[in-house]
């Protein structure tokens, strides 16, 4: 026990319970959330092994506060004003019409259905209008729905998580008034005021970090550390000025930095994301530990009552009443009615009234933590474990990708990307040049302009809906880059690069890549066969012509590039991988042009089919 009560090893145990946590959702395919919510629990209420309020004391507050700022400026980095071409009409009503008619419900479903007085109700119907990044980015990622819904719901939660936390100092300032006269409409203009001032220091913040970096007045190796510090110190200056103010600041400064370029390495990327990774997964560990018996005891039975409505009745009535005349779809209007989530935001921020207004002496306040608990987890699993299952009951589950994505647009890859059409297989040509996806656009491919690594990392292109990248580009670094940096997301074994090297099956090796064909035929010599006439051809196996006569066929270099399987599965040959072909499969060759013979034998058979054709008819 007494290793155990080190607050050193709790801190270690609690990264590797939360990370643990995601691993196991990685998996299992289960929702992250859920399994770090039970896992906290465990480890706090009922092992009593992590006790945050013992173990950190007064430490607990500020460490959640300052890891709920850094997570929301992770989201806001993501909010590109380019998503809201199609999801803006649906996000602004979701923000304005469905945020206050969501607060109206929640408040009359506090008040009715667990019993909690006005005040308090209002308090809580503000902060349940949140959803957040803590919870809607993980549900996500584990999801194949249509960009429109991943837009409008994550916008939703980065927004909102700010909106619902100002809406809550606002009621609080009031019922909490303690001068003659409580002056709605002045407290209204403080929080307004402290609000337009914390969003003007996150816009400031945003400029002067995407002014500073590209001028390279902060060294690459300190851009990760020097922005966490400018997003703490924004998030506390504005929290000096009013509380809770700092979320808009932090989530300002995110857009901002979102939409302007800062021309800086892909390590930045990589450290926000792996930052917001952790946090989310130690603050979920944190605040379920927290959920001592004391607290399960003071839930009552109407509480179910009133969770019951938020799920049923307020979350689908002000969605559906917000998008009613939105052009969004009604089967995604009805999947983004039932998924809302609460995580960290609001878990927090209740807690933090909660004492505030048992000290003011409040009757009932003591009931807002159990609450907040019992809505997270209730949403959580509701949610969590739905969140497919209605998708693919609605029709909007897109399932896993079947798509190709072609990065480099050459004459072989153009090619490739048009022989693999024929098959009916969704291909995306993906180029830094105009010029070069010229061709790929005369051959009526999905064609996309600018940096794949850029793009991936920035969600304007989803590598879910791929499941294979061949990585074809004329520099065998950048070939090596991508591949190194995007394995990570795919997965090594769903890409595949072309060396330009001649000794390139040599130099396949983990983390760069399976470089594609058996013999690793380089970028120079698949450009000169393509010159000389090679082509892509397609085969299918079967009993009569099985893989041994398929391959018996082959002339000299000619080798297979891909299987087609049946369940529309690609699967590439590469110098450490071999498909096995089998009957009813379909293989793509690349293969020398026929000599001028069988080009003239060839017509004839198509001369004499065609005469046979013509004589039938008459």
């Amino acid at each position: 026990m007494i290793i155990v009560d080190s607050l050193m090893v709790k801190i270690a145990l609690i990264g590797l319970l939360g990370i643990g946590a995601q691993w196991v959702a990685w998996r299992t395919g289960r929702p992250a959330i859920a399994l770090m919510l039970i896992v906290g629990i465990l480890a706090g209420p009922v092992l009593g092994i992590i006790d945050p309020e013992r173990d950190f004391g007064a430490l607990q507050e500020p460490i959640i506060k300052l890891a709920v700022a850094v997570i929301l400026f992770e989201g806001g980095l993501s909010l590109n004003f380019r998503e809201l071409r199609q999801a803006g009409g649906a996000v602004f009503m979701m923000v304005f019409i469905a945020g206050p008619i969501a607060w109206v419900l929640g408040t009359g479903a506090a008040h009715y259905g667990a019993g909690l007085s006005w005040e308090i109700s209002a308090l809580l119907g503000g902060i349940m209008i949140v959803t957040g990044p803590t919870v809607i980015g993980p549900m996500l990622r584990t999801l194949r729905v249509p960009s429109r819904v991943r837009n409008v719901l994550k916008w939703e939660g980065i927004v909102n998580d700010p909106i619902g936390a100002l809406l809550a100092v606002g009621i609080y300032a009031y019922i909490t008034y303690e001068g003659p006269n409580a002056n709605i409409a002045a407290i209204s203009m403080d929080v307004l005021a402290a609000s337009f001032l914390a969003g003007l220091i996150g816009a400031a913040l945003g400029y002067a970090i995407t002014w500073l970096f590209p001028r390279g007045h902060v060294p690459e190796y300190l851009k990760a550390p020097f922005l966490l510090i400018t997003v703490i110190g924004g998030f506390v200056l504005a929290d000096l000025i009013m509380h809770e103010t700092g979320l808009i600041t932090v989530t300002v400064m995110g857009v901002v930095m979102a939409n302007r370029q800062i021309y800086s390495s892909q390590a930045l990327h990589r450290f926000k994301e792996d930052l917001a990774v952790l946090l989310i997964s130690g603050v979920f560990i944190i605040l379920s530990a927290t959920l001592d018996w004391e607290t399960v005891q003071q839930f009552r039975p109407q509480f179910v009552i009133f969770l019951i409505l938020l799920l049923f009745v307020v979350r689908p009535i002000s969605v559906l009443v917000a998008l009613l005349f939105s052009s969004l779809p009604w089967r995604e209007r009805l999947f983004i009615a039932w998924i809302a989530p609460r995580g960290i935001v609001a878990v927090a921020i209740t807690g933090l009234f909660a004492i505030r207004l048992v000290d003011h002496g409040f009757p009932g306040a003591e009931a807002l933590v159990p609450l907040s608990f019992a809505v997270v987890i209730a949403t959580i699993f509701a949610h969590g474990f739905s969140a497919a299952w209605v998708a693919e009951r609605l029709g909007i589950n897109e399932g896993k990708g079947e798509g190709i994505l072609i990065v480099g647009a050459t004459r072989w890859s153009v090619a490739l990307g048009k022989i693999l059409k024929s098959l009916d297989i969704e291909v995306l040509m993906a180029d830094t040049s105009q010029f070069a996806l010229r061709r790929a656009r005369h051959e009526d491919l999905k064609v996309h302009q600018g940096d794949i690594l850029d793009e991936a990392h920035n969600d304007h292109i989803e590598l879910g809906e791929f499941q294979h990248m061949i990585v074809a580009t004329d520099n065998d670094s950048q070939n090596q880059l991508i591949t190194a940096d995007l394995g990570p997301e795919m997965g090594f074994d769903q890409i595949s690069r072309l060396s330009n090297d001649s000794r390139g099956k040599a130099k396949s090796k983990v983390g760069h890549g399976r470089i594609l064909f058996e013999s690793g035929t380089d970028f120079n010599s698949l450009l000169d066969r393509e010159r000389d006439g090679w082509r892509f051809s397609k085969t299918n196996i079967t009993e009569i012509f099985s893989a041994e006569e398929y391959r018996k066929n082959l002339e000299t270099d000619e080798e297979p590039l891909a299987v087609l399987k049946e369940d529309r599965r690609l699967l590439f040959f590469a110098t450490d991988a071999k498909p096995v072909i089998e009957n009813g499969d379909v293989v793509i060759s690349f293969v020398a042009p026929d000599t001028p013979e069988e080009r003239k034998a060839d017509r004839a058979a198509k001369e004499a089919e065609k005469n046979g054709d013509t004589k039938s008819e008459s």
